[in-house]
């Protein structure tokens, strides 16, 4: 069984149907026990670290997760789900994460954040937009297993005004251009977790979901 777990925040329906697409058994569940005796973790999200990170200590399943990472279960994060992997974020404050990796989660840089702007033949400097929302591409830096049937420079869905800045780069599996460039999926061992959403990334998404699945059974 792969459980999607839920604290209270985040799109977890739309990550519950397209694993019942592919046909997967999920359980959503806030219950630390079904962690313990699941076959993998999806941790979804959006919203507020400091408020995830709230409610995973208020429900007890922050030790869960992390436990169930330490025995070797997959683990898949998806947005905020792979931010609070790291030791801390800077958003409204310094907030305390999960310390899976080192490292700590920041925010886009009004002042960096420049693209260019083409339109026939001009070529112009031009303000991006925080938060950066929208396709954009994941540059393969080491191909993880849910990236298997999966080229490099494919587009995904992403929504995020933060993102995740780690201390040992050698996690770093993918990264993205928006401004400047930035770590959009990390991997190391049975950890999975990536900064755009699968569940919104039409095929490329649902293969992604399908290769995480034949990690868990």
């Amino acid at each position: 069984m792969i459980v999607i777990v839920d604290y209270g925040m985040g799109n977890l329906r739309s990550v519950e149907k397209a694993f019942h697409k592919l046909g997967a058994q999920v359980l959503v569940t806030n219950n630390p026990e079904d962690i313990r005796e699941a076959s993998a973790v999806v941790l979804p999200g959006v919203g507020a670290f400091r408020d995830c990170m709230d409610n995973l200590r208020r429900l007890s399943l922050d030790e869960a997760i992390v436990n169930a990472i330490n025995q070797g279960k997959p683990y898949l994060g998806i947005c905020l789900g792979l931010q609070i992997l790291f030791e801390e974020s800077e958003e409204f404050g310094t907030s305390k994460g999960l310390g899976v990796f080192g490292g700590k989660v920041v925010r886009f840089k009004p002042e960096k954040m420049q693209g260019e702007n083409v339109s026939e033949n001009i070529n112009t400097p031009h303000t991006l937009k925080i938060p950066h929302m929208g396709w954009n591409v994941v540059n393969v830096k080491r191909k993880p297993a849910i990236f298997d049937s999966i080229g490099d420079g494919q587009y995904f869905y992403f929504v995020h005004s933060y993102y995740v800045a780690p201390k040992d780069e050698e996690i770093i599996s993918g990264t993205t251009q928006y401004g400047v460039e930035f770590t959009s999926m990390v991997w190391k061992d049975n950890v999975f977790a990536i900064q755009f959403h699968p569940e919104k990334s039409q095929k490329v998404g649902l293969q992604l979901l399908e290769n995480f699945c034949k990690l868990a059974y």
